[in-house]
């Protein structure tokens, strides 16, 4: 009888340990807003991202600083066009609709630039006077920047050109925010505050043209009275 008692005990014992194993499972890690994109997000970076999202508490994100950083010298120093790389930093909230953001950065060429003399107004995309190019819209943020660092092969004779990109991950059932000033000024807000971080990272001369804060004063595309 008492090795009956022992085995269901045992049993059960197991059982419960396979339970708790099988919630931790189901239950992924929440963090809040500033611990996410690897502590890059200043507090008004991760109040706008709270406000993006609609709550304090997120998904862990993946984040990829150092090898962010790391892939942006070896693409510089490298001959052609660098391949595509996984995204710094992705962002999903653990309710519905599973709405999210990811940040990217890559070398750019000229030709990626918008201020071109399309009427991107039009489309609803706005510019601003951050480095040397920053635009956005309810979808997607761009900043571009020049950065001379001794980290980066060449620089001293060019700056290597230096995109960050923000994109709102909208669910199956999601939807995008609204264009609005509050919408824009938050994607702005975030990807200013890591973009900094990766400049800042790289060493790049006066922050590759970047101010501590954003800056939100819209401006004008080429040939736009």
């Amino acid at each position: 009888m008492r090795r009956a008692s022992a085995s269901v005990s045992t049993v059960l014992a197991l059982g419960l340990l396979l339970a708790a194993c099988g919630s931790d499972e189901e239950q992924p890690p929440r963090v809040t807003a500033a611990q996410q994109c690897d502590g890059t997000l200043s507090p008004a970076a991760a109040g706008a991202l709270e406000s993006l999202l609609g709550t304090k508490f997120s998904e862990a994100g993946s984040g990829g600083f150092e090898r962010t950083v790391n892939v942006l010298i070896e693409d510089q120093a490298r001959e052609g066009r660098p391949p595509g790389h996984p995204a710094m930093c992705k962002v999903t909230v653990d309710a519905t609709p599973k709405n999210g953001i990811s940040i990217d950065f890559r070398l750019y060429e000229d030709l990626d630039l918008y201020d071109d003399g399309t009427k991107w107004s039009a489309d609803g995309r706005y510019l601003y006077g951050m480095g040397r190019e920053t635009s956005t819209d309810n979808k997607t943020a761009r900043i571009f920047v020049g950065c001379t660092s001794p980290r980066l092969k060449r620089s001293g004779e060019q700056p290597a050109p230096i995109e960050g990109l923000l994109s709102f991950k909208k669910s199956t059932k999601g939807a995008y925010p609204d264009n609005t000033p509050a919408t824009r000024e938050a994607y702005l807000t975030i990807l200013h505050s890591v973009t900094l971080a990766v400049v800042k990272e790289l060493g790049c001369e006066n922050n590759a043209g970047l101010t501590e804060k954003p800056v939100f004063q819209v401006k004008k595309w080429r040939g736009e009275q």
